[in-house]
């Protein structure tokens, strides 16, 4: 809580947190715009497959071309200036790098980076959840046997959520629910980079004007980004994941503690200690009154009298036994934040959340009749989806993780809705991020 006092004193002192990013996207870039407007903490490096693209990026959000000028990261580091390079092993081996933010949006390139941050002893903010989706338990486990910290980033929903179910178990209470909010309607999980525009209400054109990547923004609607957000919630919150998967049930941020309750009270969850995403959208369409679409959610339970009496004399909103309350944030920031996870390890050398269970998994899962020889196109495609799944229940069916079913070929056909195993389909199992899966699998059965 005194992380932006530390850093100043820190700085002060000249002892300057040096960060390394791979991949400067979307999120990257808010957190290049921000960075250079804390003390302590100096971005001196920057690796992409497209160096240009990246300097392009820094240029738009408002950097002048001589704070990325720096011909090497030692100069950069010497002269609080920022060095672009292709060369990821390079920023990551770098004596002048003590942080690493991989946003590179693959598993399979963001898994061997962890790896070379624990050879290096480089603390990595995974802001690729996809990859700590597919492996995370087990990244976080060699990170700390390399004494270094394993980070999700802050900013997106998965350490937001942490937060809150942090602050609810140290406050003594019971957390029955946690996740976000998002759009949601039946029908989503079958939603292609063809037609997510015309469900986003953005025409094509405009969509392309604006850059926007049709298969990301189809990660997000077709359910597959909240099954991933979800697993990173349950392993690193030890949340459990319902037999049944998210449900997407509409709720507004004023119901929270009536809906997100158990059946058994009255509710509609499953179990208690459930992570799920809430719908901001009603099955027939109509927009969900004070809708959490943007945020993310706790709810806990009193177990005293006392504190039931607590809950109602200072306001909190209760189901109608008054025994369960709910706390929210309306919306999440995204690269604008992730310095907060940067400063934590810093300063304080945590994480603002990292695996500590292998609850939940995320298994592809077929969006239409699929054929022998067709070619999985992984996140936000055509072919496949993301479910959420008990880690227990994707271990003993064989499931593959959806983050590693980018450009897989099928060998049997799979039926609309059903989930996609190892014996499905042909995969290259020299690759360091299924090898580090596979690894992960055999050391949990």
């Amino acid at each position: 809580m005194n992380a932006f006092s530390l850093l100043k004193k820190r700085a002060a002192e000249g002892t300057i947190c040096r960060v390394g990013v791979i991949g400067l996207g979307k999120f990257a870039a808010m957190f290049a715009s921000r960075v250079r407007n804390i003390p302590g903490i100096q971005m001196v490096g920057v690796a992409d497959i497209a160096p240009q693209k990246a300097r392009e990026s820094l240029t738009r959000i408002g950097w002048t071309p001589e704070l990325y000028a720096a011909s090497s990261l030692e100069e950069a580091a010497k002269k609080g200036i920022t060095h672009i390079t292709e060369d990821t092993h390079k920023l990551i081996a770098s004596p002048f790098i003590d942080v690493i933010v991989d946003s590179t949006g693959s598993p399979e390139a963001a898994i061997p980076n962890v790896l070379a941050c624990c050879e290096h002893k480089k603390h990595i903010v995974m802001v690729t959840v996809e990859a700590d989706a597919v492996a995370g338990p087990l990244l976080a486990k060699k990170a700390k046997e390399a004494g270094i910290v394993y980070s999700l980033a802050y900013g997106d929903q998965p350490a937001e959520i942490h937060e809150l179910v942090n602050w609810a178990r140290t406050s003594g209470f019971e957390v029955v629910a946690a996740g976000k909010g998002t759009k949601y309607l039946p029908g989503y999980h079958q939603s292609t980079p063809d037609t997510v525009w015309e469900y986003y209400g953005i025409t094509p054109e405009n969509a392309k004007r604006g850059g926007m990547n049709p298969k990301m923004f189809n990660s997000f609607l077709d359910g597959t980004k909240s099954a991933i957000e979800m697993a990173s919630v349950a392993n690193a919150c030890e949340l459990q994941c319902s037999p049944a998967g998210l449900t997407f049930m509409p709720c507004g941020a004023g119901d929270l503690q009536n809906i997100l309750i158990p059946k058994s009270d009255g509710g509609l969850l499953d179990i208690s200690g459930q992570v799920e995403v809430i719908s901001s959208e009603e099955p027939d369409g109509r927009h969900v009154f004070h809708d959490l679409r943007f945020g993310v959610y706790v709810v806990f339970k009193a177990d005293t009298a006392y504190t039931k009496n607590c809950f109602k004399e200072y306001g909190l909103p209760t189901d109608k036994t008054g025994t369960y309350s709910a706390l929210y944030r309306a919306n999440h920031l995204i690269g604008l934040e992730l310095s907060i996870s940067i400063a934590q390890i810093a300063v304080y050398g945590e994480a603002t959340g990292a695996p500590v269970a292998f609850n939940g998994d995320v298994v592809a899962t077929a969006k239409k009749d699929l054929a022998a020889g067709d070619i999985l196109d992984g996140e936000g495609g055509y072919t496949v989806y993301g479910k959420l799944m008990r880690a227990q229940d994707s271990l003993s069916i064989g499931g593959i993780p959806l983050g590693l079913c980018n450009d897989v070929k099928l060998i049997r056909p799979i039926k609309a809705g059903k989930q996609v195993t190892w014996d499905d389909v042909t995969i290259d199992m020299s690759k360091t991020a299924v090898k580090i899966r596979k690894e992960m699998e055999n050391l949990s059965s």
